[in-house]
């Protein structure tokens, strides 16, 4: 078992296999150039699986597979097959833009994985482009369709910026309930690699904006994980992850590992643990050390809350 200084069991491993992306959001990583690929010194996916077997063995109930873009790993099938083999009570998931995932829906059901996170910003094209600089709506959407055909279950995550896709907060809930999908609204996370030019609606904001139409009902659920549930009249659930909240942090289960191998307590501080010889050794008493490390080095709670405090750190490189 993986407990904290402050006593949170840790059950949530977020995994970045990658900081390569094939969009270029806004809020991300607006900077870089589209034709940006430069050496990426990446754990081979045999090297990591150890390490994964090793989290599971400490008990690890959930692994998230990000990026950057995650299915721009082409060996990404098969690293899954082989998680799910080895410990198939392991919730495995995906966050992707679904640009790719049309192709490769039933390939990733098949080998294991049960959900499949997707960054839907907008329902509009040239907003989409806006966004993301990638003309990609509609291979979204095919990729949607293709998961929903392939049995895996969908979330949806829409980051709610102001004078760019704030009237679609409703659209966009209206489209997840039709594709019997939850829909997680998520405030804007300042950090130094996004366009200064971005502001962010509030959870309130967007609750007013969803209750000019439906009516929320009962009072809201914290998930162990990053959000919080709202009930509408209707039964429909959507969630909100406000990490500028007070309590944002009292029930974090998560640490991060990163293509790279350098494990991250949290999101937004600096700290890490270079893990990277410890997988390459595949020595499990050195991952273990490594990973026990990072849970112990996790702070009580991020730089967010109260005051807008902006992150230096590149999310797409940690999983964000």
């Amino acid at each position: 078992m993986l407990v904290d200084g402050f006593g949170r069991q840790i059950t949530y491993l977020r995994v970045s296999l990658t900081k390569q992306c094939n969009f270029r959001c806004a809020y991300c990583m607006p900077t870089t150039p589209l034709d940006f690929s430069p050496h990426e010194d990446v754990i081979a996916l045999d090297r990591m699986l150890e390490f994964l077997k090793v989290a599971i063995d400490e008990g690890i109930e959930k692994i998230r597979l990000t990026g950057g873009e995650p299915l721009l790993r082409k060996d990404l099938v098969p690293f899954i097959a082989n998680l799910h083999a080895y410990n198939p009570k392991v919730l495995l998931v995906l966050t992707t833009n679904a640009f790719l995932l049309e192709k490769h829906a039933h390939a990733l059901k098949e080998a294991g994985l049960s959900r499949v996170n997707i960054s839907l910003d907008s329902l509009k094209p040239e907003r989409v482009v806006q966004i993301s600089k990638k003309d990609a709506l509609g291979a979204v959407l095919r990729g949607i369709e293709a998961a929903l055909q392939a049995g895996l279950i969908l979330k949806f995550n829409m980051v709610a910026l102001k004078g760019i896709n704030s009237d679609e907060i409703l659209d966009l809930l209206e489209f997840a309930q039709e594709k019997g999908a939850q829909i997680r609204y998520i405030e804007f996370m300042e950090n130094t690699h996004a366009s200064a030019r971005l502001q962010g609606l509030s959870a309130a904001q967007i609750l007013e904006i969803i209750q000019t139409r439906y009516a929320i009902v009962g009072a809201p659920q914290k998930e162990l994980g990053p959000a919080q549930i709202y009930t509408l009249e209707n039964g429909y659930q959507f969630g909100i992850i406000a990490p500028h909240k007070e309590d944002f942090c009292k029930s974090c289960n998560r640490v991060r590992l990163s293509a790279d191998g350098t494990l991250f307590p949290c999101l937004y501080y600096q700290d890490s643990v270079n893990a990277k010889e410890a997988i390459l050794s595949t020595e499990r008493a050195r991952m273990l050390g490594a990973l026990k490390q990072a849970v112990a080095n996790k702070p009580e709670k991020n730089l967010w809350s109260g005051a807008y405090q902006i992150s230096e750190r590149a999310f797409y490189q940690t999983g964000g």
